[in-house]
């Protein structure tokens, strides 16, 4: 288990520590049914632009990336 582990950390470009940490929570998250959106609620909306434009659609795109990563997460 913990060559497995070193590699897979390695792969990923992480400690083991930190691979680890995020192997919990996304246990967790799952166990739990954490959605995205629950997940980043103290961070959504937070950040606010400066009216030049750049990020139009964000909110769509955004939305769409959920959606992605729930149906992936599904399909484990």
């Amino acid at each position: 288990m913990d060559d497995r582990v070193q590699r897979a950390a390695a792969r990923e470009g992480e400690s083991v520590s930190e691979f680890i940490r995020k192997a919990a929570a996304e246990r967790a998250d799952r166990t739990l049914h954490v959605k995205n959106s629950e997940r980043l609620a103290d961070i959504i909306g937070s950040v606010r632009g400066d009216g030049s434009g750049y990020s139009r659609r964000t909110g769509e795109a955004f939305t769409e990336l959920l959606v992605e990563d729930e149906a992936h997460r599904r399909r484990r």
